[in-house]
């Protein structure tokens, strides 16, 4: 489900210094941190809400698993802003969405404008960031069973539903529920919604294999032509992913895609945006 990176003689390839891509991901596993060390860092960058939070989880590998996320989105705000990790303010919305708070003066690394967006699963870590608009990511393991996937299903708009039934039962079934259940959990968080936008309000029409053939939005949110970019992803055996943003008319559709704890910037792999997804009617 990889889109195929950018062939080097493709424009895209050779970004312009004023024309940096406009999606950036970062994925991670919580295997590329140290738990020792990640919650040295956690004691260093977190701030105290979230060090009291992380400290709430019953389980070790529950607390684990939120303070890789967590310094993870720290030092990329850092690499990307020039603000340092444990100096950022990190703000959440009334419906639980962070938000990053531009400092009352100085200067940002790339520009006044930035919003991110966090996905984590067992062990699997998503971060993007768009330098304009919203981004919205989703992470799912394909290999978590049928745990809660009847439960999902009956959420989905009825076209939704019929697609899914027509696969066989087992692991093609299961992978186009994910499919499905990522790409809306990354709408819904672009929004800023989150579950509070009921998931049969909006449907997708997928390819067989990987791609968004078209999306009906809920009612609030049609603005008469497309505009929403729509990217699966399979960073990882079985892991699947989705984005969905929003990029400007003219601004380079190209996504950096990292790989690994950001310790410094490592060469990404460049993936081109799809076109906006066709409206359903």
């Amino acid at each position: 489900m990889m889109p195929a990176a950018l062939r080097r003689d493709h424009p895209a390839a050779h970004g312009e210094p004023d024309r940096p891509p406009a999606v950036k991901l970062w994925f991670c596993t919580n295997e590329e941190l140290v738990a020792d060390f990640a919650h040295i860092l956690a004691g260093a960058w977190l701030d105290a809400p979230e060090r009291e939070l992380a400290e709430r989880f019953l389980f070790e590998r529950d607390r684990h698993q939120y303070v890789i996320a967590h310094v993870l989105v720290r030092r990329v705000l850092a690499l990307e802003t020039g603000v340092p990790e444990s100096e950022a303010v990190i703000w959440r919305s009334p419906r639980g969405r962070p938000f990053f708070r531009k400092p009352p003066e100085g200067v940002l690394r790339g520009g006044r404008k930035l919003d991110f967006n966090l996905s984590h699963t067992h062990g699997h870590n998503l971060l993007g960031l768009v330098r304009r608009h919203r981004i919205g990511v989703d992470v799912e393991r394909l290999d978590r069973g049928e745990r809660g996937l009847n439960t999902v299903v009956e959420t989905f708009a009825p076209q939704e539903q019929r697609w899914v039934a027509m696969a066989p039962e087992g692991r093609p079934q299961d992978r186009r529920v994910l499919r499905l259940w990522t790409l809306k959990e990354a709408y819904s968080k672009a929004r800023g919604l989150g579950l509070g936008l009921p998931f049969d309000s909006f449907a997708f029409e997928l390819a067989e294999d990987h791609g968004v053939l078209g999306f009906r939005p809920p009612e609030d949110d049609r603005e008469g032509v497309p505009r929403w970019r729509f990217l699966e992803l399979e960073p990882a055996p079985d892991v699947l992913a989705a984005v969905a943003v929003i990029v400007d008319p003219g601004a380079p559709a190209v996504l950096q895609l990292h790989h690994g704890f950001p310790w410094s910037r490592g060469v990404p792999q460049l993936i081109a945006l799809p076109d906006p997804a066709p409206i359903l009617p």
